[in-house]
């Protein structure tokens, strides 16, 4: 009898933390991954030219995004928090590309570095750092706990983009999404991400944390340590709706960031690099479930 053919080895859950590029794997699914987020992203943004909160964290290029849509974003960063390709951001609060941004409070914590070179440059007619421009928007980072965003007056933004599984590492997630209502004008309309009950079982039965796994059905709130030691809060469609409406949104939709699988995604780009249009479409076309399958689970939420 011929020995069956060696099968690659199946990926870690810590793999689905990898980024393209990083020399990890799932790469291909990572490029899908934040094509697919574009895309939603795209769709989701005000028609209008409008003023966006991006609390995403600077891992994302979505204030990038929403900037060249035409809005005004402010990137907050919180403090000792550097993103990738750059330090820091402004403090100031004033008028951006002509818009008045909302008024600052002071931060909460000093600024402790300057911009990013890819973000901002020098303006010497300003005599200090003018922030990022597009053709059509711009985008300014501002120093500042995204966790509470005291900085910020009530109903002072139109959106709010909460990105790259914002409110999983605010584990006091209720705290921000009451924080994001508050800032929200009435109409406005939030965009977030959080980690799925799917991955956090996952993460569980990974590290053999079994009494653990079998405590998730009357969990709560379900925090998972990833095994760098950080942790994540992960949820379920039902607590995800509930979190929402009790802070006073109207949820639109729920929905997995991704119906077709990593493993999918991987074969059919492996064999065919050019489909990956093809898949984002068939990504976007696929119906809103209301179910926590895919690792990350997106909502949107309107201030009523």
């Amino acid at each position: 009898m011929l020995p069956l053919p060696a099968q690659p080895p199946e990926p870690s859950v810590a793999d689905l933390r990898a980024a393209p590029g990083d020399g990890r794997s799932l790469a291909l699914y990572w490029t899908f991954y934040w094509a697919v987020a574009a895309a939603q992203l795209a769709r989701w943004l005000p028609r209008r030219p409008s003023l966006v909160l991006d609390i995403s964290g600077g891992r994302t290029g979505s204030a990038a995004q929403a900037a060249a849509a035409g809005h005004t974003v402010l990137e907050m960063l919180d403090p000792l928090v550097t993103p990738p390709g750059g330090d820091g951001g402004d403090t100031a609060d004033g008028r951006v590309n002509g818009t008045a941004a909302p008024r600052l409070r002071p931060p909460p914590a000093p600024d402790l570095a300057g911009p990013p070179p890819a973000m901002a440059s020098a303006d010497p007619r300003r005599g200090g750092r003018a922030p990022r421009r597009s053709a059509a928007g711009v985008a300014r980072r501002v120093i500042a706990d995204s966790g509470s965003l005291a900085c910020l007056r009530d109903a002072s933004v139109d959106a709010v983009v909460a990105e790259d599984r914002a409110l999983s590492r605010h584990l006091v997630t209720e705290s921000t999404v009451a924080e994001i209502a508050r800032v929200l004008r009435p109409g406005g309309r939030v965009l977030l991400s959080v980690d799925s009950l799917t991955l956090g079982m996952a993460l569980l039965a990974e590290q053999s944390r079994w009494a653990h796994l079998s405590d998730v059905p009357s969990a709560e709130v379900l925090l998972v340590p990833w095994p760098d030691g950080t942790i994540t809060r992960c949820f379920w469609v039902d607590q995800l709706r509930e979190l929402l409406t009790d802070a006073g949104l109207e949820v639109e939709w729920i929905r997995p960031r991704t119906a077709l699988s990593p493993s999918t995604v991987e074969h059919v780009l492996a064999g065919t690099p050019r489909a990956l249009a093809r898949l984002v479409r068939t990504e976007l076309s696929a119906p809103v479930r209301d179910d926590s399958l895919g690792v990350h689970l997106l909502a949107s939420a309107r201030r009523v």
